[in-house]
């Protein structure tokens, strides 16, 4: 099963808000998840990002890939820079 760590569609019209989940790649984007681990809101003043590190860094190591805004947003959290470096260390 190919898993995907990516952004959840919710909110409403012109007023987006993201849920940022696990879930398997080949279900829809607002469909099933696995889990959530975090939540994305872009119209916040400083685009408030709310991610919980030790379940991003687990899934991370158990093999799911980022979608290129996640990463981005996991990167400017500080969770990419500890990832490669666990993956260094062993």
């Amino acid at each position: 099963m190919a898993v995907r760590i990516r952004l959840k569609r919710m909110g409403a019209h012109k007023a987006p808000f993201y849920r940022v989940v696990v879930s398997d790649s080949r279900s829809p984007r607002d469909g099933r998840f696995i889990e959530e681990i975090g939540t994305y809101n872009p119209l916040a003043p400083t685009a408030a990002v709310t991610l919980d590190e030790e379940k991003a860094l687990k899934w991370l190591q158990d093999g799911a890939q980022a979608s290129d805004t996640v990463r981005n947003l996991l990167s400017k959290a500080g969770v990419m820079k500890k990832f490669h470096e666990s993956k260094l260390s062993k």
